[in-house]
């Protein structure tokens, strides 16, 4: 993200709300010392030495006082000012004004290079796709339970699989291919590039051309703790509440022991409306495994956090589905998934890029963003 962040009233009036108690303290810690002088100097018998460090700390205190009221007073009028516009903004939404904030710049497609050449109609057509696309969903329907999500959490907390710098796991990754997906049979490693190309091509910030390379490397998951593919790759989703039905291959989750449990059958389920996703279980997979990692050892800003949990989320990106489980700060990361999700999918063609010549501009992109180097996986 890009320029100076204009201060809000309501960050200005928390830096007023922080600064009261320091000062508020110090006239403690100011009524301390004076006692403790008080003390010192009445031992000494030296009357002339106390009336004189009396005076100081009370013109000391009394200042501090005074500092005191004086930010009060500014608090007090700041906060008269945020209702204001907060009551201005209502008005304005009641008669029908639509309030318009600028968007960042990263998230926009417009000139985008990405859709030259591709035709975005032949991606994701699962009716056309192999046979063993349709069997990978059918068991992971089946198999993805609350039970099972609540079991790869705990499990995941519980050790240390490996260590190793981003670069070695984005090789180690390049054996698995992925069984869920229709539109491309390279290798990992190649659709790590394609995708962080794409993304470069199109200027976007270095944070984000670094989740395009590394967005999949949760799929490591499958050399380690996986069942098998169904819980590392593939289409995400909620578990504990109603499965859309604008999920792919919706009728597999027929099999699934969820499907008639009265409660997990409800619209929100075992959640309340607008709890957040971070209160909501999405199926255990690659995207939540490595937004786990990074979150841990990384320097990613929300966004790229949000990209890499979400990407493989299509019901909520895409069917804008689940809308009722989100709070205000999951419509702000959603959009930011949003503008991932293209170069994630349309950047798998045939083009393929020579990876050594690539190589030193993304290990320096690795280094700016994970310091320690060695990773925890």
């Amino acid at each position: 993200m890009s320029g100076m962040t204009k201060p809000t009233i309501s960050s200005l009036i928390h830096k007023e709300n922080t600064d009261s108690p320091r000062i508020s303290k110090r006239v403690g810690e100011n009524h301390g010392k004076l006692q403790s002088s008080l003390s010192s100097v009445l031992q000494n018998k030296d009357k002339g030495y106390l009336m004189e460090r009396l005076d100081e700390d009370i013109q000391t205190i009394n200042l501090l006082k005074s500092e005191l009221k004086k930010k009060q007073k500014e608090i007090s009028s700041k906060e008269k000012d945020l209702k204001k516009l907060q009551k201005l903004i209502r008005k304005r939404e009641d008669e029908g004004e639509k309030i318009v904030v600028e968007e960042p710049q990263w998230m926009s497609s417009v000139n985008s290079k990405l859709y030259d050449d591709i035709d975005i109609k032949t991606y994701r057509q699962y009716e056309l796709a192999k046979d063993k696309v349709a069997a990978f969903y059918k068991t992971q329907h089946e198999k993805q339970t609350v039970e099972y999500n609540i079991q790869a959490r705990i499990n995941f907390k519980t050790k240390i699989r490996d260590r190793m710098t981003i670069w070695e796991a984005l090789e180690k990754l390049n054996k698995l291919i992925d069984e869920s997906d229709p539109d491309t049979e390279l290798s990992q490693i190649d659709h790590a590039i394609q995708t962080a190309e794409a993304i470069r091509r199109d200027n976007k910030p270095r944070w984000f051309q670094l989740v395009g390379l590394i967005h999949d490397l949760g799929k490591l998951l499958y050399f380690y703790d996986s069942k098998g593919q169904w819980d590392v790759v593939g289409d995400t989703f909620p578990v504990g509440c109603k499965f859309s039905k604008k999920i792919i291959f919706y009728d597999y989750f027929k099999r699934n022991p969820d499907f008639k449990n009265p409660i997990y059958n409800l619209k929100y389920g075992i959640y309340s409306a607008n709890c957040g996703l971070d209160n909501v279980l999405i199926s255990w997979g690659h995207d939540e495994y490595f937004f786990s990692i990074c979150k841990n050892s990384s320097t990613l800003p929300p966004e790229a956090l949000a990209m890499i949990r979400y990407h493989s989320c299509y019901p909520l990106h895409t069917e804008l589905e689940y809308q009722y489980l989100m709070n205000d700060h999951d419509k702000q990361m959603l959009k930011a998934v949003q503008a991932f999700n293209p170069y994630d999918l349309y950047s798998k063609t045939d083009v393929t890029y020579n990876i050594e010549e690539l190589k030193p501009y993304y290990l320096e992109l690795i280094d700016e963003f994970f310091p320690s180097k060695i990773v925890d996986f």
